[in-house]
């Protein structure tokens, strides 16, 4: 069904096409029906098959995205099985990614193996969190420092970072597409009961959780996730949505440079095999500037960006002033109030008013000068 189409010249021929070709198969198959109604707006159309013979004409191709069908009052609607399903709301989540950590769901907790560089990463990521939220709180619990606090760790895998997490005290919620990688953290944090109560995992996206979960959280954290996503901007607008006035996004990422591909990309998955090939994209890989931009526009203030980088042969990675490669950000949503007050309603009423009174005058005045207001 369209609205407000016409039929082409090309599409007349198509169908006129198609119902000679009909012609000479009705002696031979059940009687097709075909009826157009015309409407300025508005075009609709009725097929009406048997069930039993629709199978005689799958090869038929239209160009429409879905058509209703009446068969013996029994099938209200038909998609043809070929059209693709349009989804209201926007995904980030990349279907190849999914494909490739499928794959090594079960890897995830082998220190040794193709995640041994995101194990050693926690010595650097689990402090950089922890101490920046410890700036946010007057007091703290010893041992139990994220006591009271609630995290969202976006993309979590196996569990490699929400399990510190969880062991600082904070209840975390870990999310990620990959049902495999949702098992298997289950799996790993139910050998610790402390862990089994704090820790909660979800397989879904995070739009997915973006109304059950609005300002729900004081951070979230996307560690080596945002060069996965497909759509960086509505990623980052889904964070910002999910964290509380004045919480804390925490993201570690590559920056998209000559170095990062030729060491990242290059060496790492095509020489070294230090991660898996067909990893990462670089492509999809961004800069602290950018990011930033991205950040700035929804809300939310970049505290801190600090270079990090690994080394191959030791195995570890230490914090760097060069951000060429891997680089991790700290940044705060405004703690502002994001809705307005009733003297701020009636105040852009007022204002509503008034450009409206001053449209119509401009209308009755004439566009033959210039108005200083």
């Amino acid at each position: 069904m369209w609205g407000g189409r016409k039929l082409s010249s090309s599409g007349s021929r198509f169908l006129g096409a198609h119902r000679s070709a009909f012609r000479g198969t009705q002696a031979d198959s059940p009687r097709l029906t075909t009826s157009a109604a015309y409407s300025k707006n508005q075009l609709s159309w009725t097929l009406q098959i048997k069930p039993s013979v629709f199978s005689e004409y799958r090869i038929m191709c239209f160009k429409s995205y879905s058509m209703s069908f009446a068969c013996l009052n029994r099938l209200k609607s038909y998609r043809l099985p070929w059209t693709r399903l349009y989804s209201t709301s926007r995904t980030t989540v990349d279907s190849s990614e999914v494909k490739t950590f499928l794959a090594l769901a079960h890897r995830w907790w082998d220190e040794q193996g193709e995640y041994a560089p995101l194990h050693s990463m926690n010595d650097l990521r689990v402090p950089f969190i922890r101490d920046n939220l410890l700036k946010t709180v007057a007091d703290h619990q010893p041992g139990k420092p994220l006591s009271g606090m609630k995290i969202l760790d976006v993309g979590c895998g196996g569990g490699l970072l929400t399990e510190p997490l969880g062991r600082l005290g904070a209840s975390v919620i870990g999310i990620d597409p990959v049902d495999e990688n949702i098992k298997t953290a289950q799996r790993h944090k139910s050998f610790d009961p402390v862990l089994d109560k704090r820790i909660e995992y979800r397989a879904c996206s995070l739009e997915k959780i973006v109304e059950e979960t609005a300002e729900t959280f004081d951070a979230v954290v996307a560690s080596e996730v945002v060069e996965h996503v497909i759509d960086l901007e509505t990623f980052i607008q889904c964070c910002c949505q999910v964290l509380k006035p004045g919480g804390s996004l925490f993201i570690t990422t590559i920056n998209k440079t000559q170095l990062s591909y030729a060491l990242g990309i290059v060496f790492s998955e095509q020489i070294a095999g230090i991660v898996p090939k067909g990893t990462h994209t670089w492509e999809k890989f961004v800069s602290p500037e950018k990011l930033e931009s991205i950040l700035e526009s929804n809300g939310l203030s970049v505290q801190t960006v600090a270079g990090m980088l690994y080394n191959p042969f030791s195995g570890y990675w230490h914090w760097s002033e060069n951000t060429s490669l891997n680089y991790a950000a700290h940044a705060l949503k405004s703690s502002m109030q994001e809705h307005p007050s009733p003297a701020e309603f009636a105040l852009k009423e007022e204002t509503e008013e008034l450009r409206i009174e001053t449209s119509t005058n401009s209308g009755v005045w004439g566009t033959g000068g210039d108005c200083i207001l």
